[in-house]
């Protein structure tokens, strides 16, 4: 499983340099433009993929052996829901985007099966307790990303831009 999560934080990687790729090439109103999506746009749609793995990674520092490898992330922003939009402006998102892939590439390399299997308390954003194995909630981080990146690739297809290939089998190609 280690190394299957390890391959995930890369593809997740490489999948966000892709879409912001892409995403740059429209005007600013193409991003934001309401698309009756589920976060409306292709901007709030890649605000809630942040949101939602801040949320998670911030959970997941709770654990003692978590707590240093993601310690950099008190100097990235606050969340408070996962409609939110921490970044109006397109070209402010990118900076955080990369440091936050890297910040997920560096704690995958940390991972043990004792890690895995270390249970992780925590609060849903309706306040209802839960605790789940690191892994399952790892595999379910990794799931929730692909999820909405395939929203995002058909909202870049609708504003008229193709992403090009999106299979985690053309990363593990170009990785060799």
């Amino acid at each position: 499983m280690i190394e299957y999560l390890q391959r995930m934080a890369r593809y997740n990687r490489w999948m966000n340099r892709k879409l912001f790729e892409k995403t740059a090439l429209l005007p600013a109103e193409a991003i934001r433009k309401n698309r009756h999506a589920f976060f409306a746009s292709l901007l709030g749609t890649l605000n809630h993929i942040m949101v939602a793995e801040l949320i998670w990674l911030r959970r997941f520092a709770t654990h003692k052996d978590c707590k240093d490898v993601l310690a950099s992330l008190s100097e990235l922003p606050e969340t408070k829901g996962l409609r939110e939009i921490l970044f109006k402006d397109f070209n402010d998102f990118t900076d955080v985007r990369e440091r936050l892939d890297g910040l997920i590439v560096d704690f995958s390399q940390t991972l043990s099966d004792e890690l895995l299997a270390a249970p992780i308390a925590y609060r849903n954003m309706a306040g209802e307790q839960h605790e789940h194995e690191l892994g399952k909630l790892l595999q379910h981080f990794f799931n929730h990303q692909t999820h909405h990146r395939g929203q995002a690739t058909t909202l870049l297809f609708q504003a008229g831009i193709d992403p090009g290939p999106t299979d985690l089998l053309v990363m593990l190609m170009e990785e060799g």
